[in-house]
């Protein structure tokens, strides 16, 4: 990022003669995409073909195994979703804006249930199953086709997202912005700054003081944004990286606990399985290790 914690706003340009943007990333250890929390007025659509890997979007943090397809709203925080220990194929991202072909086309009456599917993505949505696989195919195949054939291609797969029945919404509980870009900012210097160091004790004061507010202005700011408590929002970001060690490391699980950011082994025991629905060791001895 280069700057600390500032937030960034990404600015996508479609390719030549495309009304948005289409891009495939390898499972490259060379190839390098920013990790930082970012946002965007594009609507995203992301399949990760195969692997596992953190999901972080919005206040929405988990840990992800076999893939994802997963559907983000415009403006909405989030992070990339690979890296070199993800074990993945491929990552295709979709990226566009509602009004791509012109304003208000979206809110055409054959548009109307995509539009739908489009305001529910602003909570970010997440496909299994049948859904993601069969998608996740049509998204690959958008490499070979011309720009219009792409662009045909997009509306029919918008079409299948809205009809799947099989999907989550990763901020159920809500994930609301009040003056857009500047909630954005102030979001998004929170968020960077907990992906930053969320390995040590972070206080009220201190994360209070980064976005120049008092303890109790913030904790409401930050309950009403994301639907959830501060120290929840944190101990729920280091959960997801202990899962993610657990998967991609051989340390002990004592280890886990101290690099996640937890002080207290009893207490990483309880909340662990109350995050997954396991035990720490009972999640590792139902998990292949995907690096060696």
């Amino acid at each position: 990022m280069g700057t600390g914690n500032k937030p960034t706003l990404e600015k996508i340009e479609p390719g030549f003669g495309s009304s948005f943007s289409y891009r495939t990333y390898h499972s490259d250890p060379e190839h390098k995409k920013p990790t930082f929390w970012h946002y965007h007025p594009e609507v995203e659509l992301v399949y990760v073909n195969g692997g596992c890997g953190k999901r972080q979007i919005g206040s929405h943090i988990s840990y992800y195994r076999n893939g994802d397809l997963i559907l983000i709203g415009s403006l909405l925080p989030h992070c990339s979703f690979t890296d070199c220990l993800t074990g993945h194929e491929r990552e295709s991202v979709i990226q566009f804006r509602e009004e791509m072909l012109g304003e208000g086309f979206f809110h055409a009456p054959e548009m109307k249930s995509i539009q739908a599917l489009l305001e529910r993505a602003k909570k970010g949505i997440v496909f299994h199953g049948q859904t993601k696989r069969s998608l996740g195919a049509k998204i690959e195949s958008l490499k070979d086709m011309d720009a219009f054939g792409r662009l045909m291609s997009l509306f029919k797969i918008l079409k299948q997202l809205e009809k799947a029945e099989n999907y989550t919404i990763l901020n159920a509980t809500g994930f609301i912005l009040e003056t857009s870009y500047q909630d954005n900012d102030r979001i998004n210097i929170i968020f960077n700054f907990v992906k930053e160091e969320f390995t040590r004790p972070i206080s009220l004061d201190e994360i209070s003081e980064k976005v120049s507010m008092t303890n109790p202005a913030f904790c409401r700011y930050f309950k009403k944004i994301t639907g959830k408590t501060f120290t929840r929002f944190v101990n729920e970001y280091r959960l997801a990286h202990a899962a993610k060690l657990l998967h991609e490391k051989h340390i002990s699980i004592t280890e886990v606990c101290f690099e996640s950011g937890f002080n207290n082994f009893s207490h990483f025991n309880k909340l662990f399985k109350s995050f997954t629905g396991k035990s720490p060791s009972t999640y590792r001895n139902e998990l292949k290790f995907s690096v060696s």
